[in-house]
């Protein structure tokens, strides 16, 4: 049996407010193609399919055309909630959608209750494990006293393997959406740790065929068996580097076989870049990333006027601007910069952090502010001097 692993589509989420649903479809575009070409008899889906509890109609439309996309290209999709997802709207229509080819496993009460798939050497068991919060799953679990997402997974991992033990010889797959020790996260993952410890030993999936996981955003094999896809676009600018792929999963008769990588298409680019609003928009090293989501650091000597604009001129998707004055220690704490100091140079020095070097007239109305602050008495207005001795 042929398996694509992808997880995290974060379907609605925005980059630096850019709306990205076109990227998304584009995406799952590619994911579809991936599956007529590679024959891939079922996705697995861990967790995070939507960015919010509540997804915008526009979202759900694309998510929607996605799966169609992949029962079109001849798979069938075994899908688990995440810790962005809302497991009731997720999971509304399950069995319904199950008749179709669209396996939806969002409550802890069916993490043991498999999806049975079968090839030509016999039954494997998909087993969905949705976002556990130990808080919330504890009591339902039998385990009252859990505080950790490790004692809530191995719950329910001893509730699967109960399951297993019923089916001598199926060929045994989990799909996970935790934190397990080993991962490496991308800066784009909204933390777990609510509640208790958010970390997962690897230990805790021993004897499972393929662990499929979800919720850390770059492609990661814990071990052979134990793998992260990432997921397919990049959500923040510390995924620049990465390429992001899916993970193509061949069981045998013997259970696992062989993973191989597939990398998906680079829907557009992320760059970083450092220099001048002059520099920026004339220097022809930047070229390939006009078409680019740029982050953009400003070198000029006083703050730029309107720089998001003017640098949208060429790099039409640029989405983040900050400014780093070129000189100065920006280490010293505010009370260390402005002890001794008088008021006209702390304005003066506040004048050229905010707009640049002040000119004279500048420096004069801030004169004439400061002196006519100075000589107003304090007590003006209270009547103090008309109170008798």
């Amino acid at each position: 049996m042929r398996m694509l692993h992808t997880s995290d589509w974060h379907i609605g989420r925005t980059f630096h407010g850019v709306d990205l649903l076109a990227d998304q479809e584009r995406s799952l575009t590619a994911i579809a193609e991936l599956v007529a070409e590679e024959a891939v008899e079922v996705v697995l889906l861990p967790g995070d399919v939507y960015d919010r509890s509540i997804p915008s109609a526009d979202a759900i439309a694309v998510c929607n055309r996605g799966f169609e996309a992949i029962r079109a290209a001849g798979a069938q999709i075994v899908v688990t909630s995440g810790n962005h997802d809302s497991p009731a709207r997720l999971g509304a229509g399950a069995s319904f959608a199950a008749a179709g080819g669209l396996h939806l496993r969002t409550t802890t009460a069916a993490a043991d209750r498999p999806v049975l798939l079968a090839d030509e050497h016999g039954p494997v068991a998909c087993y969905g494990i949705p976002y556990l919060e130990p808080e919330i799953v504890r009591t339902e679990l039998g385990v009252p006293h859990a505080r950790s997402h490790a004692e809530v997974l191995d719950a329910v991992l001893a509730r699967i393997r109960a399951d297993i033990a019923r089916r001598p010889g199926v060929r045994t797959v989990v799909l996970a959406h935790a934190f397990v020790v080993g991962g490496e996260a991308s800066g784009s993952e909204r933390s777990i740790s609510v509640g208790g410890v958010e970390t997962v030993p690897l230990a805790a999936f021993h004897d499972i065929d393929y662990v499929a996981l979800g919720h850390l955003h770059s492609p990661q094999t814990l071990a052979e068996s134990v793998r992260y896809s990432g997921s397919p676009l990049p959500y923040s600018f510390g995924e620049s580097a990465q390429r992001k792929a899916v993970w193509i999963v061949d069981l045998d008769a013997s259970g696992l076989q062989s993973v191989r990588r597939r990398q998906l298409p680079i829907i557009r680019g992320l760059s970083k870049l450092t220099g001048t609003v002059e520099e920026l928009l004339s220097d022809a090293r930047h070229s390939a990333a006009e078409q680019h989501y740029v982050s953009a650091v400003l070198t000029d000597p006083a703050r730029p006027v309107d720089a998001m604009r003017k640098l949208r001129e060429r790099f039409p998707y640029a989405v983040h601007v900050e400014w780093m004055r070129p000189e100065g220690n920006p280490e010293l704490h505010y009370r260390e910069r402005v002890h001794g100091r008088r008021d006209i140079e702390v304005a003066r020095s506040f004048l050229t952090d905010v707009r640049g070097l002040p000119d004279s007239s500048d420096m004069a109305w801030l004169e004439r502010a400061l002196s006519a602050a100075v000589a107003e008495p304090e007590h003006a207005a209270t009547g103090l001097d008309e109170v008798p001795a």
